[in-house]
């Protein structure tokens, strides 16, 4: 396949959907959407959101240096996009959407209930680039609905219904899995033998030779028996055979 060239294009796609919810320090919140976000690092646990300085949400997070990254469901789009287009400078989007609000734990700011996953965060660094500033964080907690997790811990988030962003378009997540993280270098499991089904196995083969050793001695023992009875006979008849010679020969 032929390929295009594109000069200074970041078309890393697709990207997670996240609606960002901040307060300012009059306890004002907001929530909008951010296209880049990602994992910085694993421990300490970080994340990082870029925004726009002329966003309402860029001045609120920068003045309590908190907030909160909702993840929605497919069901919530519709909600997703119109807080990406619509500002916060003339409409109480929380209001609109109507919002389930839930205060936090660690820091002071709410997260929407409606969301089955929610990470709270406390900026660490404000790095300035260009069109976008990168605000890093320290992850503090995540609340993460019951009916993701299994009884051994695992977060199912194929289970959540979550939804990718692609080139301004939103996608809902598939939830069948093409294949775990290390499958292509996995070992195929050998199913191991059963020892005691050998074991009897081998009690059986015993048994068995045992069996027909017998049966071979009995019938050796049979054959012998049946030739020493042949014997008898033969002679038997061979004497009477003398015996009725000799007495021809007498009365002659």
């Amino acid at each position: 396949m032929k390929k295009r060239d594109f000069k200074g294009s970041v078309v890393l796609n697709p990207v997670p959907v996240v609606l960002i919810t901040s307060r300012n320090k009059e306890g004002k919140d907001n929530v909008f959407t951010v296209g880049w976000a990602g994992t910085v690092c694993t421990r300490p646990p970080m994340l990082s959101i870029s925004i726009r300085p002329e966003r309402l949400s860029y001045d609120y997070i920068k003045e309590s240096m908190e907030f909160v990254v909702n993840i929605p469901h497919a069901g919530m789009t519709k909600k997703v996009d119109f807080c990406g287009v619509r500002s916060g400078k003339k409409i109480d989007k929380i209001k609109e959407m109507n919002f389930t609000m839930r205060e936090c734990d660690n820091i002071n700011v709410a997260y929407i209930e409606e969301c089955p996953i929610n990470i709270e965060c406390r900026v660490r660094q404000i790095i300035p680039f260009g069109s976008h500033d990168m605000f890093i964080a320290d992850v503090l907690s995540s609340h993460i609905n019951e009916d993701l997790i299994d009884e051994k811990g695992k977060i199912h988030f194929e289970k959540g219904d979550l939804i990718a962003y692609c080139h301004g378009e939103y996608y809902k997540l598939p939830r069948t899995s093409l294949g775990c993280f290390g499958h292509s270098v996995m070992k195929k499991k050998q199913t191991k033998p059963n020892t005691n089904k050998s074991i009897k196995e081998n009690k059986d083969t015993k048994e068995n030779k045992k069996t027909n050793n017998l049966d071979k001695k009995t019938k050796n023992k049979n054959k012998s028996k049946v030739k020493s009875l042949g014997n008898k006979k033969t002679k038997s008849k061979s004497s009477k055979n003398n015996k009725k010679s000799i007495s021809k020969k007498k009365k002659r």
